[in-house]
């Protein structure tokens, strides 16, 4: 299975769904954006694309009312966590959160197989030494609104625990 990982779309709704686009093309099945979507608006392009979306929110929140009609207009297409969310796919435990620091805390512990966040506008892809002797994968996206750097989002391979990240083409 793959996934689409986003983060940081700022109101970029042509970027955001041309990420998701991208993925849905390269086989992703579902999307998980780890905060700062702020407008709710922001999301009807990428939800015609037809993909189950998972959201948490960030420091830029936006409005969570508008979220949550959204959320409940979308016939479970797209599920708003708030502030964090525990995911299952493939087998794997993964946890999604807006803030790195929290996120490396995250996986730390060790109950996770991948954590994902945002905020820092900068991506990256490492394996975190956790407390029960392994490594979890600690994923950033980076900005796919191209804020403060390069527009870029991450296609993750949950078969093979691959991820790759791909520039934003609009």
């Amino acid at each position: 299975m793959k996934l689409c990982i986003v983060s940081d779309s700022h109101d970029r709704a042509p970027m955001l769904a041309a990420a998701v686009k991208a993925a849905r093309d390269l086989g992703a099945q579902a999307v998980i954006h780890c905060g700062d979507l702020i407008g709710a608006m922001t999301l009807k392009p990428v939800l015609a694309l037809g993909l189950p979306i998972h959201l948490v929110h960030g420091n830029n929140l936006g409005d969570t009312h508008a979220l949550w009609r959204l959320a409940l207009s979308s016939q479970g297409v797209l599920q708003y966590h708030g502030a964090d969310a525990q995911l299952s796919f493939n087998g794997l435990r993964i946890f999604a959160t807006h803030y790195p620091h929290y996120a490396r805390g995250m996986a730390c512990t060790g109950d996770f197989d991948v954590v994902c966040c945002g905020h820092e506008h900068v991506a990256s892809i490492e394996q975190q030494a956790h407390v029960k002797g392994g490594h979890t994968w600690l994923l950033n996206p980076g900005t796919v609104a191209g804020l403060g750097g390069p527009a870029t989002w991450m296609l993750a391979d949950l078969d093979t625990l691959t991820f790759s990240v791909q520039s934003v083409l609009v």
